[in-house]
């Protein structure tokens, strides 16, 4: 992870391919586009790769969310519950749709606690969204029995998890809708993009005219089609969905290289009893986009963090304190702060979560350490990046 770092003569054939046409927007100029339909192949393939019945490209992972709450017919008093720890995309697409998102606790998947999800169901609750982050899954046979029980919608955001599976079943394709992200630093890029997949006909369609004006789709003259509910321009181009195309082809390549590099690392840091990993509920499933581990303390992971940047280690993250990823610094969520008026039941949902603690997530979130695996690593480079990732840990642990 993530794709941008292979770039190389097969993406510059398909964009190419764009070029030539002249024909940038996915829909209609059938006579100008010599064939060319990157879009609809993009689509095909990620139905292929993930045995889905559709998939709908979207301009990015936020739409393809806004998108699927859309279609599910999220809106005005509903509920949706997410995790505390996401990235602001999650909040912000469930707020666009007029619905209110009530965060609750991760577990020591880094995913939503299914006890915390059922404790936090309401008469309003409509969808449990599921945030598979940095690339493994949430449990997802609790989350599914939950929604069973309760009638609820099951949307799982793939978007940091593409082409990771649960038991055998691709990430995305096992609740009732699932959305992936194809922005610069996903798995597999388009530059910006997204995608909604569904096994669901009627949803598929929804989706398909929502993300587009509304427009049917139907016939050959754009112009002349009907318009059966209202929707938005959330279409990719056909410059994006080419690079996608490429990369997407590529995939099995990128998840070999993302695994290689974890085990090195993995096993290495294993030799340190005081390291611990993140739970993941299917092994076998993980994309291995990042490899999570936590220390005893929050005060031994801050330190960790300081010794990795005195080794020479670079690109990881202790999510505490970052701004886009964990409630604790989301005041702009917190203190509702808006360009445009939002409703009494979203002001109402979020007026207190300024004083809500969530210990249980500050418990896990303070003590991980998430390091992103590239693909442009050698393996001697991974050994060295391993070793030095050792020798950090254990001048921190010398010291207590």
């Amino acid at each position: 992870m993530p794709g941008f770092e292979l770039f190389g003569d097969a993406e510059r054939k398909e964009v190419n391919d764009v070029l030539e046409s002249g024909v940038l927007m996915r829909y209609g100029f059938d006579g100008m586009r010599n064939g060319h339909w990157k879009a609809k192949e993009l689509e095909k393939e990620l139905e292929t790769r993930f045995k889905v019945n559709h998939a709908q490209l979207t301009t990015s992972g936020t739409s393809a969310i806004s998108v699927a709450l859309a279609i599910l017919g999220v809106g005005a008093g509903d509920e949706v519950i997410m995790p505390t720890f996401t990235f602001v995309a999650s909040f912000e697409s469930i707020l666009t749709a007029g619905a209110t998102p009530i965060l609750v606790e991760v577990d020591d998947t880094l995913t939503l606690s299914p006890e915390a999800v059922e404790a936090a169901i309401t008469p309003r609750t409509k969808v449990i969204m599921p945030v598979h982050m940095c690339g493994a899954m949430a449990d997802l046979d609790a989350l599914k029995a939950i929604c069973k029980k309760h009638n609820l919608f099951l949307l799982e955001d793939a978007c940091q998890a593409f082409a990771g599976t649960y038991k055998g079943e691709y990430l995305g394709t096992i609740g009732d809708v699932g959305c992936f992200s194809f922005d610069f630093v996903k798995t597999i890029t388009c530059g910006e993009g997204g995608a909604v997949v569904t096994n669901d006909n009627t949803l598929a369609k929804f989706a398909d005219h929502f993300s587009d004006h509304g427009h049917t789709h139907e016939g050959n003259d754009r112009g002349a089609e009907l318009h059966p509910f209202i929707g938005y321009n959330y279409r990719i181009s056909e410059l994006n969905a080419a690079v996608g195309l490429a990369q997407i082809r590529r995939t099995d390549e990128f998840l070999d290289i993302q695994k290689r590099n974890k085990k090195i690392l993995k096993d290495a840091l294993s030799t340190i009893p005081e390291v611990s990993f993140r739970r993941l509920p299917d092994e076998e499933g993980d994309s291995a986009t990042f490899l999570s581990f936590f220390m005893p303390t929050a005060e031994l992971s801050k330190e960790v963090v300081v010794a990795f940047k005195e080794h020479g280690v670079d690109a990881y993250w202790n999510y505490f304190d970052n701004n886009w990823h964990y409630v604790r610094r989301w005041e702009h969520l917190k203190e509702v702060k808006s360009l445009f008026p939002l409703s009494k039941e979203i002001k109402e949902g979020l007026q207190n979560l300024s004083e809500v603690s969530f210990p249980q997530s500050d418990h896990w979130i303070a003590r991980n350490i998430s390091c992103l695996i590239k693909l442009s690593w050698t393996e001697e480079e991974v050994q060295a990046r391993a070793a030095n990732m050792v020798k950090a840990i254990q001048s921190v642990l010398a010291k207590v």
